[in-house]
């Protein structure tokens, strides 16, 4: 399908979703599963193009995978913090976080692995994490361009006898890090926490200290038995610590669920997104505080939250810090135009180095659409503004996809052009769009 046309709704949505699993969390509970000692079965896995590249890298490098794509369960068989293959390839297409989790992993491993990527991937940011690997003594060759991927990595206990042991007589490893630019690399590090046997300290040099990806990544190592000591400026974990679990259950995709309680927000209806609750673990729960500001009514039940839009989808707008929630940068940015007053969303300069320049997309895909913009290097406001039809261009952004179709539930005429992009975390979200639009009140639908 080379184009979507949304279907306008001509009365307010009712609907009750079940979205897939998380794709932050499936990534890392792939990469502790890896480090763990023995099989753990992962439930409720997302199956989507990052996740796959995720599986293939870990089959390259060698450790032993039971899929069951219908149950939505995977069982990986731990290794205890090694790599069963000591020289592989893998790729890691566009998945940001298959990128930096299995490159710290190889940085730190005794062997040599070769890390490639696609055009998107490569030209997204790498150095700070490459640089942390030099520093604490794994060799980074460049491929092509210098901080970028593609590269090949020598693991810093390549030829060194590796064990329990090890750490017997050395001091913790001592690192610095910036994570202004991506909170990733440190989740990286933290995640690989158990290969460094005697131990590390993790110095925060950025501003930024903290992160909801990063309180994830404490929370899911905790869960698999490693603790994650943290200052406000230094992140610790202590020697000789190991990964285990028998199961893990993944939470549902909030980032997805977040497209479906927006359209009750822009359509003045009710979404119920099944097994979201407030002790769900992901940052963009915030969004559901926006949503709260703009009038929506948000309430948690035994299904799932349950969002009801304002009458007629009258919105309130807001300012907005959404630094630590980004990635709905792009689902307030559609909503925005049907607002009674300017939104701004403020404190979002790293969303241009995404998968796409973000920012920039959200004023030009608008301004397109006939709605007024006015952009910074790290915010956008957008203007009250009854937008047009027209083709949007996506920039093989899933979360531009996916955001940009919910203008179409309210303006007639709205195409997203290559909707196919959406495979790199939720394959089925314009089957499951077309199902919600067309179905009869009572009817419930599912993925």
């Amino acid at each position: 399908m080379e184009q979507y046309r949304v279907k306008t709704l001509t009365a307010p949505v009712d609907w009750a979703v079940k979205v897939p699993g998380s794709k932050s969390i499936t990534n890392r509970a792939l990469l502790l599963a890896a480090l763990s000692d023995g099989p753990v079965r992962l439930e409720g896995v997302l199956f989507s193009d990052d996740t796959r590249y995720f599986l293939q890298a870990l089959r390259a490098l060698g450790f032993d995978l039971l899929e069951d794509e219908k149950t939505k369960n995977v069982t990986v068989r731990g290794c205890g913090g090694l790599i069963p293959k000591k020289k592989a390839e893998i790729y890691v297409g566009s998945a940001g976080t298959a990128a930096r989790f299995l490159t710290a992993m190889a940085g730190f491993s005794d062997g040599v692995y070769t890390v490639k990527a696609s055009e998107q991937m490569k030209r997204r940011p790498m150095k700070p994490l490459f640089e942390l690997l030099e520093r604490a003594g794994a060799a980074v060759t460049y491929l092509e361009r210098e901080g970028f991927l593609p590269v090949c990595i020598r693991g810093r206990d390549f030829g060194k006898t590796i064990g329990r042991d090890a750490s017997a007589g050395m001091h913790p490893q001592r690192m610095e890090l910036d994570i202004s630019r991506s909170t990733q690399f440190l989740s990286a590090l933290l995640l690989i926490g158990s290969m460094v046997k005697q131990g590390f300290s993790i110095h925060i040099t950025s501003e930024k200290k903290d992160g909801s990806y990063i309180r994830i990544t404490r929370k899911m190592l905790k869960e698999f038995g490693v603790t994650v000591g943290f200052d406000g400026e230094n992140y610790t974990i202590g020697a000789n610590t190991s990964c285990h679990r028998e199961t893990y259950r993944i939470e549902p995709d909030l980032s997805a669920a977040c497209y479906f309680y927006a359209a009750a927000a822009l359509t003045g209806g009710t979404t119920v997104v099944q097994n979201v609750h407030y002790d769900n673990s992901q940052g963009d729960l915030k969004f559901l505080e926006v949503l709260e500001q703009m009038g929506c009514a948000v309430e948690d039940s035994e299904t799932g939250i349950c969002v009801r839009g304002p009458e007629s989808g009258s919105l309130h707008g807001v300012t907005v810090d959404m630094n630590d929630f980004s990635d709905q940068a792009l689902t307030l940015a559609a909503i925005a135009p049907f607002a009674d007053s300017k939104v701004k969303i403020a404190n979002i300069a790293h969303i241009r180095k995404q998968e796409s320049d973000r920012l920039s997309v959200i004023v030009t895909e608008l301004t397109k659409l006939g709605v007024s913009c006015e952009e910074s290097a790290d915010s956008v406001v957008i203007y009250p503004s009854m937008p047009h039809a027209g083709v949007v261009s996506t920039y093989e952004d899933h979360r531009a996809a996916m955001a940009f179709s919910l203008i179409g539930l309210r303006v007639e005429g709205i195409v997203i052009d290559n909707p196919g992009c959406c495979a790199k975390t939720f394959a089925q979200y314009f089957e499951l769009l077309t199902e919600l639009c067309m179905k009869k009140d009572e009817e419930n639908v599912t993925v």
